[in-house]
């Protein structure tokens, strides 16, 4: 039976697609770390992802999110499917910024969060059985989470 209140489990869904990685990079530091981009490095002498965006983050992220799937009542799959779309967005994002030159793990309020939310609640709105108001409010209340948290780590 899916979850009686759409947007809370795509919140939750957006935060484990991008807390997994993330915890769990800090639990392992650098071991099994294999960035997505392979060290690939374009004309422009940047990287195309960077170092932070590993396959051990994308395959966490979205198991992490196919189990968070699973506690709103959908299927494990759509949870991987929303897990991934989440990521691809952040992993655009991230190859945009280094376009721009930016350094490694610079941020860009709005840019860095809306893409990865907006991205999987787009495409997934119907499955989730969100509506529009849904995905605004699931968009809005994980920027405004994202936002508070990373400002608050640069504060530190």
């Amino acid at each position: 039976m899916p979850d009686p209140v759409p947007w809370a489990c795509a919140l939750l869904l957006l935060v484990a697609a991008n807390a997994v990685p993330w915890l769990l990079g800090h639990a392992l530091g650098e071991r099994f770390a294999a960035p997505i981009d392979l060290g690939f490095t374009l004309k422009d002498g940047q990287r195309l992802l960077g170092a932070h965006k590993t396959w051990r983050g994308l395959v966490a992220g979205m198991l992490g999110c196919g189990i968070a799937a699973m506690l709103c009542g959908h299927a494990f799959a759509l949870g991987l499917a929303f897990g991934g779309l989440s990521l691809a967005g952040d992993a655009v994002s991230s190859a945009m910024k280094r376009r721009l030159r930016l350094t490694a793990g610079a941020q860009l309020p709005l840019f860095d969060q809306l893409l990865e939310a907006l991205l999987p609640l787009v495409v997934l709105r119907a499955p989730l059985g969100l509506s529009w108001v849904d995905v605004a409010l699931a968009a809005a209340m994980f920027t405004a989470g994202d936002l508070a948290l990373t400002g608050r780590r640069r504060r530190r």
